[in-house]
């Protein structure tokens, strides 16, 4: 798979049945690409990644709240940003601080849209400077197109409160423990819900930890918060 063109990518985009497969279909994508990795984010959801610093960028945008896959200024072009130092002191301080500390020197986010609604986002990373070439923008654009549609037709299928498998090869949802602790944190210490994803975001940044390690702390009561005196 790798080394494959865009164009080869793209017709067995439809053969990868299970996550291992579409890691390695993105991580062949991103190569192709020219980038070192890519995520694929539909509103808060990471539903695909090719590795685990794509993932990790990801995540740092989620628990920031800050980065270049928020809030497109212009849902028709891509957002480049080919020199991340220079971002230091302006729009994403601590974003940008950490993703350099993991070796990232270029991001690029194209918009996912379904129809003419902007859904989420599929980003890129480079260990290098520079802007995307004329062609490399045009491909993200056909990866990005494809991919929307794919997501569209293998989203999870919802059974009772669990995620199903949807259709074969339904996407994975990465967030999918980040609710559950979530909502126990909520009930645990008696908060809404926006303010216990805030407390367990804090926690993420705070300890270091991965988003999806902080949750499963929580789930596993390995981490608890004080709850005013309150016992469960």
């Amino acid at each position: 798979m790798r080394g494959d063109s865009v164009k080869e990518l793209l017709q067995s985009l439809h053969t990868t049945a299970n996550e291992e497969e579409r890691r390695l279909w993105a991580a062949a994508c991103a190569q192709a690409l020219g980038l070192g990795g890519i995520t694929i984010s539909v509103g808060r959801e990471l539903v695909w990644f090719s590795d685990a610093t794509s993932k990790r960028l990801e995540d740092l945008q989620f628990v920031l709240g800050q980065g270049p896959g928020l809030l497109l200024d212009d849902e028709s072009s891509v957002r480049e940003v080919p020199d991340l130092e220079q971002a230091l002191a302006q729009r994403w301080p601590q974003y940008a601080t950490e993703a350099t500390l993991l070796g990232i020197a270029a991001l690029f986010v194209w918009p996912v849209h379904i129809g003419a609604v902007e859904v989420g986002t599929m980003t890129g990373y480079r260990r290098t400077p520079g802007l995307l070439g004329e062609r490399q923008s045009a491909n993200g654009w056909l990866v990005a197109e494809a991919l929307a549609e794919y997501v569209l037709n293998h989203w999870p299928a919802t059974v009772g409160d669990r995620e199903g498998d949807g259709l074969p090869g339904g996407v994975g949802l990465h967030r999918a423990e980040v609710h559950q602790a979530t909502g126990m944190l909520s009930a645990r210490l008696r908060i809404p819900l926006p303010e216990a994803l805030d407390r367990l975001r804090a926690q993420t940044y705070i300890s270091r930890l991965s988003l999806t390690d902080t949750a499963h702390a929580v789930l596993r009561r390995e981490l608890l918060w004080e709850t005013g005196g309150d016992t469960d």
